[in-house]
């Protein structure tokens, strides 16, 4: 059974950072492309940021400079570092595996950016 779990979430002041973390608990992880997508209240899902098995790397414009993706395929790990937070990055962050099995959700993470 494929299972993500993220962590890392919580508040942060505008200007601030934070790294979440999703890991993997199955075996899909390096047959994968890993991905952050966000929520936001009131507003649709969004990608944003992705990365392929081979480490290529893609991230929607609004957090280009200020976010960057990461993984480790001997832990089985995608890292989202994300700095210079600002209060429209709030949003219900979620880790996505995809594969030609399918696509799977971790549960999300809560980030709030306030003052």
């Amino acid at each position: 059974q494929v299972q993500l779990v993220e962590s890392g979430g919580g508040s942060v002041q505008p200007g601030g950072s934070l790294r979440l973390s999703c890991a993997d608990s199955g075996i899909i992880f390096s047959f994968s492309t890993m991905n952050w997508y966000r929520q936001a209240p009131g507003k649709q899902r969004e990608l944003v940021a992705s990365i392929t098995r081979s480490g290529t790397t893609n991230y929607t414009d609004s957090v280009k400079g200020r976010f960057t993706i990461s993984r480790d395929n001997a832990k089985s790990t995608v890292y989202l570092q994300m700095n210079s937070l600002r209060p429209e990055d709030t949003a219900v962050y979620y880790c996505n595996a995809d594969n030609t099995w399918g696509t799977y959700w971790g549960q999300g993470t809560q980030v709030t950016v306030s003052s």
